[in-house]
């Protein structure tokens, strides 16, 4: 996407406004608050399967679109969820949900700025995972949880699943014999245990929470110095999150689908 000087500063100095009225409006939305402490969660069913188009490309080729969100600034109205009101109406994606991965996107934009990881990326990721909190009828609320707590299969071992003795007595994932993934960003709870990140301000990091996951995630894709607006950074942070290249061809068209939208609502 090729914009002039003059469009750059313009995007930016908004994001900027837009930033400093969630961190002031929200109570610290966004900023990154490594916690631990979980509380058990009920074990509910496997993680759903999706099948979009794949994207024509291959692997370390190309990065999707960066969709950078401009919300208009009105007195009295939260930026952020105003735009991802206007983008939940041209994608099935829960307003709210919106909501959590643009907070992280602007966050990791102050604190990790040469990550360049997109919403629309994490909006990807969240999609295949859970259908954004929503797998299994659920819906996602507005504190940002499921209605229920999301909980995978027995990582057991058996015929195309990979064996995961339990690392946290059950604290996360209610089984105290295998790990399962847990949440709407389906974190392993061993995983969790390392990247557990506040997004949302409230003091504790909490998995099924879609604001503190989203952070979570856009924390651990960050890892390893990766910039995303490359293609070869974009595939090896996918790739670390699930080793498979269908995978990643199915967030790609997602992440693309996702920022054409953002792009349509401004």
């Amino acid at each position: 996407m090729i914009r002039t000087t003059s469009a750059v500063l313009a995007v930016l100095s908004r994001l900027a406004i837009a930033l400093s009225l969630v961190i002031a409006t929200v109570g610290g939305v966004g900023l990154v608050k490594v916690l631990g402490g979980p509380t058990r969660a009920a074990v509910a069913a496997p993680p759903p399967r999706v099948d979009p188009e794949p994207a024509p490309v291959s692997p370390g080729s190309a990065a999707p679109p960066v969709d950078e969100p401009t919300p208009q600034v009105e007195p009295g109205v939260d930026p952020v969820r105003q735009w991802a009101d206007r983008v939940a109406t041209v994608v099935d994606i829960p307003a709210r949900a919106v909501v959590s991965y643009v907070n992280a996107d602007l966050a990791m934009r102050e604190h990790q700025p040469s990550c360049r990881i997109s919403w629309a990326t994490l909006a990807g990721i969240g999609r295949i995972e859970s259908d954004h909190g929503r797998y299994g009828g659920r819906f996602l609320r507005e504190d940002g949880r499921p209605s229920s707590p999301i909980v995978g299969v027995p990582l057991d071992g058996t015929p195309g699943v990979r064996l995961i003795p339990d690392t946290d007595g059950g604290a996360l994932d209610g089984d105290p014999q295998h790990d399962r993934a847990v949440g709407p960003m389906q974190f392993i709870p061993g995983t969790w245990r390392k990247w557990a990140t506040d997004g949302n301000g409230d003091g504790k990091g909490d998995p099924q929470n879609l604001d503190d996951a989203a952070m979570a995630a856009a924390r651990y894709l960050c890892s390893d110095g990766r910039d995303m607006s490359t293609g070869p950074g974009w595939w090896a942070a996918v790739m670390s999150y699930n080793s498979s290249v269908e995978y990643g061809q199915k967030v790609f068209a997602l992440a693309e689908t996702y920022a054409a939208a953002g792009n349509r609502r401004r």
